[in-house]
Formats: C-alpha cells, structure tokens, sequence
C-alpha cells in the first residue's frame, strides 16, 4: 500500500457527526470499572477522552500509527497516554492485557483484518470487551464514484495501490468472534448526516476515505481530479430545498465479551 498522511483538522471538520457511531458503540460495552482502556486508532484523541469521562478510574492509552493524529492527540488531551504503533504491532506484542479494547472506524484500513479476531480477542483479559466500529459504505456513491475516477487516465498510473478501505457485513464478525468464545452483539446502522458547506459530501471524504487516493496524485493532476470528483458528487447528493446535503453512512458494529 502507499503510505499516506493524515491531516487532523481536516478530519474534524464534521467531528460531530464522526462521534455519533463511537459513542453508540460504547454504549453497548457494560463494563462497571475496567482498569486498563485502551483505544485502538485512536485518532485525534478526541473521542479517547470520552473514554476517560466513562472511566475515569481507567488507564487508558491511544494508539495510531499516525504520528499527526498523535501529535494532535497529545495537544488536546495531555493528561492521557498516546503511542505512535502500527495496531498489527501492537497486537503482536501488548504490554499488557486491557479490560476494554475499542477500534473505532480503524480495522477496515487493515488489510485481511478479519484474520486479526483471535489476536483483538487475545489482547482482552478473559471477562473483559472488545468493541469496533468500522464503515460499511464502501458501495455508496461517495466511494465508488472515486474509484472508478482514479481507475480512468491519467490518474489510474498514480493510484494504482493506494489504501482502500474494506469491511464486512455484521453476521461475519458475530461469526468470527463467536467462533472464539465470546458472547456477542452485532449490528448495522445507516446514518443521515445533514451536511452544510461547499461540496459537504466531498469535505467529509476527502478527510477519510478519498485522502489516500488524492494524495497519490501529482500536483499537476490533482486540482482536475478533484473538480470531476466534487462534480460527480454533486450529482449523487443533491442539495436539498434548504441547501443542505443528506449523506447516507452505512456503520458495521461488534461488542464481545471475551470468554471467562
């Protein structure tokens, strides 16, 4: 995959509404005191201190690979714990064991992820939770309107290996982690964001999904991949008569109890 970097104010631009599946995910976790929380693509560390305020007797720690995202996170919340990690690292070798272990709109970046179950499992102390969320929109508009513009020339010569997300459906993961002894919930939720602002649609993507694929591009091409790519996007999202734009977001959501 190309590498990629990640820009923290463009990502919290509609912070509001990125927050609203994380905190229905928590919601779901029943854990009365944990001692060890751990955020798993942590972010800006926006929504890992919401973790804090559940817990507040919980160490908690933030991991992202990026170390933008970390140096946002350490400005906004210098009272928590954030490492730079790769979460396959991570996963491999866990200094210690958490009672609750979230992943928030992070796993579909990670190739092959369902095959990283029994290590998320694993990281958990028996009794303990394990709770993601992550994006089950790949289909809609927004995502496939820019892969088949970056597939076409001249662009398809500098996307070609991008990161692309990729996830699955409700019923694999309750499979996945059921099949390892956990007691689980899962559930699919579509989300009608309202959005406001020049080409919403393309703001909101263009800080997650569509930044591999824009930054790939040359200087040169980048401008008129953008311009078709709002433009098509207008297209598929209509203003509404107020001059807002409806964003249907499909989220994928699991909540384990690991097995006693």
């Amino acid at each position: 995959m190309t590498a990629h970097r990640w820009d923290p104010a463009r990502y919290l631009v509609h912070a509001d509404e990125r927050a609203r599946p994380f905190l229905d995910l928590v919601a779901r976790i029943d854990a009365a005191a944990p001692d060890a929380v751990v955020d798993l693509g942590c972010g800006p560390g926006t929504l890992t201190a919401l973790l804090a305020s559940r817990w507040p007797g919980a160490d908690v720690v933030g991991i992202d690979s990026s170390a933008e995202m970390i140096e946002r996170a350490r400005a906004e919340a210098p009272e928590l714990a954030f490492e730079v990690a790769d979460l396959r690292d991570w996963l491999a070798e866990p200094e210690e064991r958490a009672d609750v272990l979230v992943s928030n709109a992070t796993l579909q970046w990670v190739p092959g992820h369902l095959d990283l179950m029994p290590a998320l499992v694993g990281a958990v102390h028996p009794g303990g939770w394990l709770a993601f969320q992550v994006p089950g929109n790949m289909a809609a508009p927004s995502h496939a309107l820019l892969d088949a513009l970056a597939d076409e020339e001249p662009y398809a010569a500098h996307t070609r290996g991008v990161a692309r997300v990729a996830a699955h459906d409700a019923v694999t993961y309750l499979r996945a982690l059921t099949a390892l002894g956990c007691t689980v919930g899962a559930w699919e939720t579509i989300y009608l964001h309202v959005l406001r602002g020049p080409d919403p649609v393309f703001s909101w993507v263009s800080g997650t999904g569509a930044r591999p694929t824009l930054q790939a591009l040359p200087d040169d091409l980048r401008p008129g991949f953008e311009e078709e790519y709002r433009a098509r996007l207008r297209a598929a999202y209509p203003a509404e008569p107020d001059g807002s734009v409806v964003l249907p977001f499909r989220r994928v959501f699991a909540v384990a109890r690991t097995p006693a």
